[in-house]
């Protein structure tokens, strides 16, 4: 099996694409800590070290073995995880926390505002910076939001750093839904 995961010649384009996707990890318990490529997601299982939670439709193929590639996997024993950490703040990190929409108009956001602006002293923190669509985010400049007549559709805070690190692809499979935390909170 080995052969068939690492040489070209041998793996038509599609199990190259189908390794090439990204799967879930969770701990024991079913908390998300990681992402991994579908091939380490494969080695994993096969080494007995974690189990399919959730198959793709896609299979990996053997001469004595055919297995289906995990789009989540469980560990079998728990990993003790730092909680503590905090996300880190990135423009994309934000946009995916406030789902690509204006907090402003619930439009289509396209860039990121800070409630209070970094001119005015204004922390660059996840409690201060939301998404925000062009429009919006010219139009306000660097009022304060009391100057401005806008007013904040979801209050912004801090996401779980485990759940960031789950979404750092694109596009989040819809199967890993259910085992992501919150992206944030409303208020």
């Amino acid at each position: 099996m080995t052969e068939m995961l690492t040489h070209p010649e041998t793996q038509s384009s599609a199990r190259r694409d189908a390794l090439g996707g990204r799967s879930l990890v969770l701990n024991a318990t079913y908390e998300p800590i990681s992402v991994v490529s579908r091939r380490r997601g494969v080695v994993l299982i096969l080494a007995n070290k974690a189990v399919s939670v959730v198959s793709s439709e896609l299979a990996v193929h053997a001469e004595s073995l055919c297995m289906q590639i995990p789009e989540v996997l469980r560990l079998r024993h728990f990993v003790k995880v730092p909680h503590f950490r905090r996300a880190p703040l990135s423009a994309r990190a934000v946009l995916i926390r406030d789902n690509h929409e204006c907090q402003y108009c619930a439009a289509r956001a396209d860039g990121i505002d800070h409630v209070h602006p970094r001119s005015r002293n204004g922390p660059h923190a996840w409690e201060n910076v939301v998404a925000a669509c062009r429009s919006c985010n010219s139009n306000k400049g660097d009022s304060l939001l009391n100057d401005t007549g806008y007013h904040l559709k979801r209050r912004p805070v801090a996401p779980p750093a485990m759940s960031l690190v789950a979404l750092g692809g694109p596009v989040v499979p819809s199967c890993w839904h259910e085992y992501l935390l919150p992206m944030s909170a409303t208020g």
